[in-house]
């Protein structure tokens, strides 16, 4: 496969995602075939994580990337990595979605579409003041609804 350069940076911070971030890059990847690269940072993930993502990079070339991080620093620091990596390598949109699909990839076209218009898009699992997530105990629902709340 050739390697192909997109303007497009999907960024997932992962830590113990090895049950998800190979069907994730495969599902990235397959929807949007030349529409975006994804770059994984990994928090030294015990579970083999950065493991998977070098084997996926053999099928998907320079449209993957993997930054591995020497322990555990949190998400914040590493979508400040992420961003930093993007801009450096003059990627013209930057996105940022979770290992546990608990951002909807499907949802990643429609606001790449109102990028082109927008210099900022947020998505949001709250649309309409339903909760669009699957799989989340209450307790997490509740924090993460009241942080949403909270930032607001």
């Amino acid at each position: 496969m050739a390697d192909v350069r997109s303007d497009v940076l999907v960024i997932i911070p992962t830590y113990n995602e090895a049950d998800n971030i190979g069907k994730l890059i495969d599902e990235l990847m397959s929807r949007y075939p030349h529409h975006l690269d994804v770059l994984v940072i990994d928090d030294n993930s015990p579970d083999a994580t950065a493991d998977i993502v070098r084997t996926q990079k053999k099928r998907y070339g320079d449209r993957l990337h993997l930054l591995e991080r020497e322990r555990k620093q949190g998400l914040g620091t590493a979508y400040i990595a992420g961003f930093r990596y993007g801009l450096q390598r003059g990627y013209a949109f930057l996105a940022e979605m979770d290992a546990d699909y608990s951002h909807d990839p499907a949802a990643l076209e429609q606001m790449l579409q109102e990028a082109r218009h927008y210099d900022l898009v947020i998505g949001s699992r709250y649309i309409n003041n339903t909760v669009n997530v699957v799989n989340w105990p209450l307790a997490r629902l509740v924090l993460s609804k009241t942080a949403s709340m909270y930032t607001r």
